[in-house]
């Protein structure tokens, strides 16, 4: 909604979550935030996990401003400034250089406000959900449509994903500048409507160790993700983007809990070593495990 003749012009959106099957860790370029492996991810129903983000523009404001979850934020936070840098460049390459007196002015200023409605940093990717839905409110309000997951991407990796909904690829890409690391959409939610994605959250306790710094060291110190980026992932996506297509829960199940397994282990793997599973998390795997072998088959 626009209130040009105040001066301000608004624009709200709202983003969801997204949960990888086939995980992403580890960046070749921390930049531009390129990941070592593509990934896979399905994306949550907003109606539970939802973050909603309003940008507004004003000849009025005095500086660029940001609120999270109704506290004051920093807006100089490099990741925050891409975005902002981003959808900006882009707006003003759309315009052809010149200054189309009805679009909104490039050189207002901007105030964000942005909420979360679950816990943001107990690894349900708030950063996904919250650096989509500030690309989304601001080219809405700069009038973008092209492809922005480029754009998402510079705020969280896994943002990207977050722009689509359905089953989602994040492309590795291959090229230094980042131009091909792109998300794509493998099918829509409406391709497997039986399929349920139940989140148990165990705490709501900040992580040990953030994702960024974590990965980081994971790419440093640990072999083992170096051969699960070069080796097995490439498979594991084939095989994934398959049992998708093929509506397999027995397929789809398995191997999201494998990879799910093996990113656990890279963290073990990693000097000093990551901890992201709690007992309480251990314990909802063996039940899981002991559900599935008293059925006979993955139901869970």
């Amino acid at each position: 909604a626009m209130a040009a003749e105040r001066g301000v012009a608004m624009a709200t959106c709202t983003a969801p979550v997204n949960i990888a099957v086939i995980k992403y860790w580890g960046k070749r370029d921390t930049d531009l935030i390129l990941p070592i492996n593509s990934s896979l991810s399905v994306t949550l129903h907003q109606d539970q996990l939802k973050t909603t983000t309003t940008a507004a523009a004003s000849r009025d404001f005095t500086e660029d401003r940001l609120w999270l979850n109704g506290k004051e934020a920093d807006v100089g936070p490099p990741r925050v400034q891409a975005c902002l840098r981003e959808v900006r460049r882009l707006a003003r390459k759309r315009r052809g250089g010149g200054e189309d007196t009805a679009a909104l002015s490039l050189s207002y200023k901007i105030h964000i406000a942005s909420e979360n409605n679950f816990p943001t940093a107990a690894g349900l990717a708030s950063s996904a959900a919250g650096y989509a839905c500030l690309v989304s409110a601001l080219a809405r309000l700069y009038g973008l449509e092209e492809e922005l997951s480029e754009v998402a991407r510079r705020g969280s990796g896994s943002a990207c994903r977050s722009m689509f909904g359905g089953f989602v690829q994040w492309q590795r890409g291959e090229r230094p500048d980042g131009t091909d690391s792109l998300a794509l959409q493998v099918a829509p939610e409406t391709h497997w409507p039986e399929l349920r994605v139940l989140i148990l959250v165990v705490s709501g306790e900040k992580k040990p160790v953030g994702s960024t710094a974590g990965m980081q060291t994971s790419v440093e110190t640990s072999p083992l993700l170096k051969h699960r980026a070069e080796a097995v992932v490439p498979e594991r996506l084939a095989q994934m983007m398959q049992h998708i297509r093929e509506r397999d829960f027995e397929g789809f199940g398995q191997l999201a809990m494998r990879d799910s397994n093996q990113f656990h282990a890279t963290c073990l793997d990693t000097f000093p070593p990551i901890f992201y599973l709690t007992d309480l998390s251990r314990h909802i795997i063996a039940l899981a495990h002991r559900y599935n072998a008293h059925h006979g088959h993955t139901k869970v």
